[in-house]
Formats: structure tokens, sequence, C-alpha cells
């Protein structure tokens, strides 16, 4: 009786793989955010940075790329409903962008805080 339950549990672990692996083939930007995400955990270990400020580092990268995945998102089902130009269509997508960049901006201006200090 259980195990159906267990199964569509592990499967939809498996779906969103899945979905994270497609989005870092399809979207660009995700593979730049991949990447400074690499830079930052590898000056993170350089610089020997201390439990909580590993903790907001995490925590800001997550954020980006979680919403950067959203964003691929709303892009794909505003494109799946119509291959025209459309206004709406056209300020869904760029709110979504707006709301990446601007954590993107929160993230590098936190980072910048954090690490300064481990430079002096």
């Amino acid at each position: 009786m259980n195990e159906p339950y267990y199964r569509r549990r592990v499967l939809s672990f498996k779906y969103a793989f899945e979905g994270i692996i497609a989005a870092f083939k399809e979207e660009p930007n995700l593979k730049i955010h991949f990447l400074i995400g690499l830079i930052v955990i590898f000056l993170g270990f350089l610089l020997q940075v201390s439990k909580i400020d590993w903790a907001l580092l995490i925590i800001l990268m997550g954020l980006v790329i979680s919403l950067e995945l959203t964003n691929a998102s709303i892009e794909a089902v505003v494109d799946s409903f119509t291959d025209k130009q459309h206004p709406r269509a056209k300020l869904s997508k760029d709110i979504s962008a707006g709301a990446v960049l601007i954590i993107s901006i929160v993230a590098a201006t936190c980072g910048i805080l954090i690490f300064l200090p481990y430079f002096s």
C-alpha cells in the first residue's frame, strides 16, 4: 500500500533532476550562474570563510539558481502558448528576468561584502 507513495516520491526527485539537467543544457545564463557558483565555492575554500559566511553564500547561490530555473520555466510556458510577439507574454518574461537580475545583484553585493574582509 505504501510502495506507490514512495515510488512517486522517488520519481519526483528523478523528474526534478531531469529538469535541472535539461535547463542546464538549454539555458546559457544558468551555466553562467553555475560557473560563478563554482568560483564562489573555490574562493570560500581558498579563503577559509566562516560557517556563517558559508551559510550565506550557499543560500544566495541557491536563490540565484532557483530563480533562474523559475525564469526558464516561465519563459518555456509562455513560449508554448504563443509563437507571436504579445505584449503580455513579453511582460511576463521581462518580469521574471528582472527578478533574476535583482537577486543576482543582491547576491553579488553580498558576496563582495562577505569576501572583502578576507582580502584585507
